[in-house]
């Protein structure tokens, strides 16, 4: 029987997991914390002045903390899965038999009969088999691994986006409005973010929308109570 040579292509999303999850988080975080402290300062009674600075200091230090921490999480987790690997290398060199009936008895599991299971772990393990287990009994991918500057460079980038949209607000708006302005166009902006982010992921749009716009106003409201209540004390 004749084989088609034409590949069937496919488009996954999977590959967008690693920088949409920091990109996603870096913009949430960088609208919700600032708007959150534009918010709060505002309602203590601060001048637009003192408001503008809490924003700028906030979005500079929000980007350099969400760029360091995204950057030690994820080498952390490379750190991890390299050790993991070096380990697989190690049992491969010292029982390769062992492990190609750990590869067996993960096919089985998956609902392949022992004879199939067996021949494809002869053959990927002749193939490749350092990858091999690293995908099916590591769950190490080349489009999930572990990526620390691609990750802290779209956190930090994503971050800084995102606080500055409530930040030009608030350079904009002046007065006693600038409470309301500041806080129904974060809103805006993070359902905005929650579609695009659940486009970009081919998630449904009206769960994630909603989702990222109802947490964002509640950090708002519950820092401008917060705000209001310094001032009064204050």
């Amino acid at each position: 029987m004749k084989i088609s040579a034409r590949r069937h292509i496919e488009h996954h999303r999977t590959a967008r997991i690693g920088w949409l999850r920091a990109a996603v988080l870096g913009a949430n975080d960088g609208i919700v914390s600032t708007a959150s402290l534009i918010v709060g300062v505002a309602a203590s009674s601060a001048s637009q002045a003192s408001v503008l600075t809490a924003g700028v200091a906030g979005l500079v230090a929000g980007a350099m903390s969400m760029a360091a921490g995204e950057y030690v999480s994820v080498r952390s987790q490379a750190d991890t899965e390299q050790a993991d690997l070096a380990r697989e290398g190690r049992e491969l060199a010292a029982d390769p038999a062992a492990e190609q009936r750990e590869l067996t008895a993960i096919y089985v599991g998956r609902g392949l009969s022992y004879a199939l299971a067996a021949q494809v772990a002869q053959e990927l393990t002749a193939h490749d088999a350092l990858g091999a287990h690293a995908r099916d009994e590591l769950g190490i991918t080349d489009a999930l691994g572990a990526r620390p500057l691609q990750a802290a460079l779209a956190s930090a980038l994503s971050f800084t986006a995102g606080a500055a949209l409530p930040l030009a607000v608030a350079w904009l708006a002046a007065g006693p409005q600038l409470v309301a302005w500041v806080s129904a166009a974060s809103i805006g902006f993070l359902a905005l973010l929650g579609m695009l982010a659940a486009r970009a992921g081919g998630a449904p749009l009206l769960p994630a929308t909603v989702r990222v716009a109802l947490w964002g106003a509640l950090a708002l409201g519950v820092t401008a109570g917060a705000g209001a209540l310094f001032g009064s004390v204050a």
